[in-house]
């Protein structure tokens, strides 16, 4: 091959890679893509200017290293994606149109269309195969809006402070100042984990209950997460934590079958061994904690709380009294 082609082929490769890494990324150090990219910091700058004049917004950041950014433009720039990539596009955007999001269905729509027609026809069938053999049951709950999820991403990414009214299950809205962490969504609803500035702890926000747009705020240093596992923490809270009797069970069986029997919403499970776990649930009767034990099928001890235990014996003496044979 030509010297001179080969040298242009490599170009564009090396292009293709930088304008993929700043996709993925907010910002960049000069040093930082050097490095990933296998060449010096005055390459870098001869790469970044090629992009802008092909139309690319890479802004320069400053610094005593440098540093890069992909703004935004008039035009979108094409997007760089892998097989897998566009295959979990294609399959994210179809599940976002039977998805807990007001007013993205349609969107999703129309962008699925414009992605399926330049999938190449070996991801394409893939796709298809995919969606002609799956049913989506409609979403019969609460809808949040797409702006404020925008909003609290941006919030959580920027450590920006905010303001915003929240509507509880009981009681009046009230204003809340608040530190966001994070986003969860549990396939159903979609939760806000912060820090309540007034409350002085951390505290889980329903989306839904938001009813008008977040105001961001001061800036804040990011505190150290309330938990290893975001999507934990919330199972936690919302399993238990906000109902009057919240019970602590060692399960006798291991944690995947019964995680298959119960839900975040409904438990949190922590393994103890490869035979039984911690449940962490929660109720405002003691009945529908029973029974939720009696049904889930497997043996367990009750740690918390007292009335728990009371209150099985209870059922327990009413069952032998209904079994009991006459004479």
């Amino acid at each position: 091959m030509d010297s001179r082609l080969r040298h242009m082929l490599e170009t564009s490769a090396r292009l293709l890679k930088l304008l993929s890494l700043l996709q993925v990324r907010r910002d960049w150090t000069g040093p930082e893509l050097a490095d990933r990219l296998s060449v010096d910091v005055r390459t870098i700058r001869r790469d970044v200017d090629k992009l802008r004049n092909l139309g690319y917004p890479v802004t320069s950041l400053p610094g005593a290293t440098g540093g890069y950014q992909l703004g935004a433009g008039a035009e979108l720039p094409p997007l760089l994606l892998d097989d897998d990539e566009a295959v979990a596009v294609a399959v994210g955007l179809r599940t976002a149109a039977n998805g807990t999001v007001a007013g993205i269905e349609e969107t999703s729509v129309r962008a699925l269309t414009k992605l399926e027609q330049i999938l190449p026809s070996r991801l394409r069938r893939r796709v298809q195969a995919l969606q002609a053999h799956t049913t989506a049951l409609h979403n019969e709950g609460p809808t949040v809006d797409p702006e404020t999820l925008t909003i609290i991403a941006a919030a959580c990414r920027d450590h920006q402070q905010l303001r915003f009214s929240y509507a509880p299950l009981q009681g009046e809205p009230a204003k809340r100042l608040v530190e966001p962490q994070g986003l969860v969504h549990t396939g159903r609803r979609w939760y806000l984990v912060a820090w309540d500035v007034s409350k002085e702890d951390w505290r889980t926000f329903r989306v839904d209950r938001i009813p008008a747009e977040p105001t961001p705020a001061a800036r804040f240093t990011p505190r150290e997460p309330p938990a290893e596992s975001l999507g934990e923490f919330v199972s936690r809270q919302v399993s238990s934590n906000v109902y009057t009797y919240q019970a602590v069970l060692t399960i006798h069986a291991p944690l995947q079958a019964v995680a298959e029997r119960t839900s975040p919403m409904s438990a949190s499970l922590e393994p103890i061994d490869h035979g039984s776990c911690l449940m962490r649930t929660g109720a405002d009767a003691l009945d529908r904690i029973a029974f939720h034990l009696l049904f889930l099928g497997f043996e367990f001890d009750v740690h918390e709380p007292p009335e728990l235990r009371d209150h099985l014996h209870s059922i327990i003496g009413r069952l032998q009294n209904a079994v009991r044979v006459q004479g």
